[in-house]
């Protein structure tokens, strides 16, 4: 089964973004048959960022995403979004690429489910 997410809001604020990787990260755990495919879009292209510093015991966006794409699964952001938040240059985080609408809408095709965060 494929499982794709698109993650819609920034990193910290609500816990959409939170939840969404919480998701991931336990299909991979409990379902290592699935393959997990997180596109980030809008603000969320943010949670790609490195070096984020969060309190002790707060969740860390960086760290779950590193974990996403160390269990195999795949992280893009799209890469109009991260041009209209001047982001397109900066590194991210390993295993995240900036990607496309067109490489999104092939997903969906692909996707047994497609999941909205």
């Amino acid at each position: 089964m494929n499982v794709l997410i698109i993650i819609n809001d920034a990193p910290y604020g609500s816990e959409k973004a939170y939840n969404a990787l919480r998701l991931a990260l336990a299909l991979q755990k409990d379902h290592a048959e699935v393959q997990v495919r997180v596109f980030l879009m809008a603000d969320a292209v943010t949670c790609a960022l490195p070096g984020q510093k969060t309190p002790d015991g707060y969740y860390n966006l960086e760290r779950m995403l590193k974990g996403v794409v160390t269990r195999g699964g795949l992280v893009k952001a799209c890469g109009t979004c991260a041009d209209a938040r001047g982001i397109r240059e900066l590194s991210l985080v390993e295993g995240v690429e900036v990607s496309t609408m067109s490489q999104l809408a092939q997903w969906v095709v692909e996707a047994d489910k497609v999941l909205t965060f």
